[in-house]
């Protein structure tokens, strides 16, 4: 769907919910450009320091204890001595690029708080994505190749990052639907019907029917 309105989507999601599938195909039906993990090359050019350290830091919140006990190749040897190398500076420069980005055009975002650092922004809508726990479970198995246990634990410690960034970052409640201005569980339409839900929501949200 084409649409000369610029627009914002913000998508949070569960592991294994499917809300990255989701947030493609809304990407695709909107016009929008798509950023999940391509936000960490972006802000890695914002910053100058390697996309490495961002990678490390990515939707977690602590890693920096760790990353002054291994060797300085995850930052360039300018960058170490004169940039301000720590959580909040890493999450400024990736908050200047998710700003850039809504700068130039409609987009999706997945996580990284872009809702709250988007929040002064016109025409967004934040969306979050979650799905029964034995679907999710599945899902991990099967994208990680992996048993249910091993799966489990990587969802509940994964999760347990994400929701402490984003409540330390934002003041807000990670999942919390006083957060997003809809909620939706895939495990109940399938993640085609949850996205043309979803869709439905943002085209009449913006009134572009």
């Amino acid at each position: 769907m084409e649409n000369d309105m610029k627009i914002i989507i913000n998508v949070g999601r569960q592991l294994g919910s499917g809300g990255h599938i989701i947030a493609k195909m809304l990407a695709s039906d909107f016009g929008c450009k798509l950023y999940d993990r391509e936000l960490l090359n972006l802000a890695a050019k914002e910053s100058g320091f390697s996309k490495g350290v961002f990678e490390q830091n990515d939707e977690r919140k602590g890693f920096l204890k760790s990353l002054f006990h291994i060797h300085t190749p995850y930052v360039s040897d300018n960058s170490f001595y004169n940039n301000n190398l720590s959580q909040e500076s890493l999450f400024q420069f990736q908050s200047d690029a998710i700003r850039k980005a809504a700068e130039k055009g409609s987009c999706v975002f997945v996580g990284r708080c872009a809702d709250y650092i988007l929040r002064d922004y016109d025409n967004t809508v934040n969306v979050f994505v979650t799905a029964n726990i034995e679907d999710r479970i599945k899902n991990i198995c099967k994208r990680r190749n992996c048993d249910v246990d091993t799966a489990s634990k990587f969802i509940c410690s994964h999760e347990a990052d994400r929701a402490s960034y984003y409540n330390y970052y934002t003041g807000k409640k990670w999942g919390h639907s006083s957060s997003y201005d809809i909620c939706v569980n895939s495990s109940v339409l399938g993640l085609e019907d949850t996205e043309a839900f979803i869709r439905e929501f943002i085209n009449k949200r913006f009134n572009l029917e």
